[in-house]
């Protein structure tokens, strides 16, 4: 039941009483400080008059800013509350608890800072020019909840413009999990990538970067379908995102419905919400990958998936192999801002992707693909791996 909120400004009885209000009053972060303030000696180190000969230090050598102040190890978490969850465009203020919850899983998972950002505007001018002002306190963007197409013209315009982190997690965390778990599901079953088909089924911000990064990782083919139907070049309705995606995908040529192109595929990975019919699940390839990870209703329900598929995995905590995106970004950005990192690359994010899949280690099995986010080692592994690949490409300053 959606709480209501009163002329007082407080809940009803009713939703009073619910754990999830109680957790949340009063917010789920604070600011404490990292030195002492006893005395006036202290006072006097850690403000006027110690902190102007650090301040003209900096002005004189700027990279000095990253060793004498927080900025190499927080990022910002910055929305328009127009994507939020399964809720939609509900705005900046009711879009602050989950970036408050954000924050907490980067400082709780990967030992990260963070500070929600949530901006009064949904025009990406202003979103990129205000974010450009603000990048000089941060080691990091984090992206987060804002509505396709505009997110990728966003990332890609604060990526041109700063010389730090941009990542847009509803994108790339969501790829980089399930490059891995798929990763773990060929090898569970003797494959390969290159050997197999795959359909997503949503081709909105998440499976547009799963099929990239599904590219770039070497899978066979992939198709991803919208409510029209495949992606291909012939159609001409796509928007330009989605046209430059149809380029790189469906070398197949496949024409037709969601159902159509599923016949024979070896992978469905769903991000869309909707329901697949059993019937065209059932045309799928034997021992095949069922990713439905539509929340909090997967597109394939586990127990219809399990008659067909080798491996199953959803976006449900209480499924087994959930492709959670936690598993990937507090430990990314962990190893980026570990060597200050002026960018995430394509190739660092599927050094992650690798990272987590090789956790599994001697646990591999249908039911364990992908690690939980309380496996012990799971962000140390990804930043890493992260931190390794960023000297690699030389995007690393550090």
């Amino acid at each position: 039941m959606a709480a209501e909120i009163i002329s007082t400004g407080h809940l009803d009885d009713q939703d009073a009483f619910d754990p999830a209000f109680a957790l949340h009053r009063g917010g789920k972060m604070e600011v404490r400080a990292t030195v002492p303030v006893r005395d006036a000696d202290d006072l006097s180190l850690a403000y006027t008059p110690g902190v102007a000969r650090v301040c003209t230090a900096i002005a004189e050598k700027p990279e000095l800013v990253n060793d004498y102040t927080w900025k190499s190890k927080v990022v910002a978490v910055v929305t328009d509350g127009t994507a939020v969850l399964g809720l939609g465009d509900i705005g900046p203020e009711a879009s602050l608890p989950v970036m408050e919850g954000k924050a907490i899983l980067f400082k709780q998972f990967g030992d990260v800072d963070a500070v929600p950002i949530a901006l009064a505007t949904k025009d990406t001018d202003e979103i990129v020019e205000t974010v450009v002002r603000l990048a000089p306190s941060f080691g990091g963007v984090n992206l987060e909840d804002i509505s396709a197409p505009r997110c990728f013209e966003i990332e890609r315009r604060l990526q041109e413009a700063l010389d730090i982190p941009v990542f847009h997690d509803d994108q790339h965390g969501t790829a980089v999990v399930t490059l891995a778990a798929l990763r773990n599901a060929a090898k569970l079953t003797g494959r390969q990538l290159g050997e197999l088909r795959a359909v997503i089924s949503g081709a909105g911000a998440a499976g547009i970067a799963i099929a990239k990064i599904l590219i770039g990782a070497g899978i066979g083919d992939v198709a991803l379908c919208d409510r029209k139907g495949v992606l291909h070049v012939g159609r001409t309705d796509l928007t330009d995102v989605k046209r430059e995606i149809a380029e790189l995908t469906n070398r197949g040529g496949l024409t037709g419905s969601l159902s159509d192109v599923l016949e024979g595929a070896d992978v469905f990975i769903g991000v869309s919400g909707g329901t697949v019919p059993e019937q065209a699940v059932a045309k799928m390839a034997k021992d095949c990958f069922i990713f439905a990870m539509a929340n909090p209703n997967p597109e394939v329900h586990p127990d219809v998936a399990h008659k067909y598929a080798a491996v199953v995995a959803t976006g449900r905590s209480d499924f087994p192999n959930q492709i959670n995106n936690v598993l990937a970004f507090p430990g990314i950005f962990a190893g980026a801002l570990q060597v200050r990192a002026s960018r995430i690359t394509e190739g660092m994010k599927i050094a992650a992707a690798d990272a987590l899949a090789e956790l599994v280690g001697a646990e591999l099995s249908a039911a364990k693909v992908i690690p939980s986010p309380f496996d012990a080692g799971v962000a140390d592994a990804v930043s890493a791996a992260v931190a390794a690949a960023a000297r690699a490409e030389g995007v690393a300053r550090a």
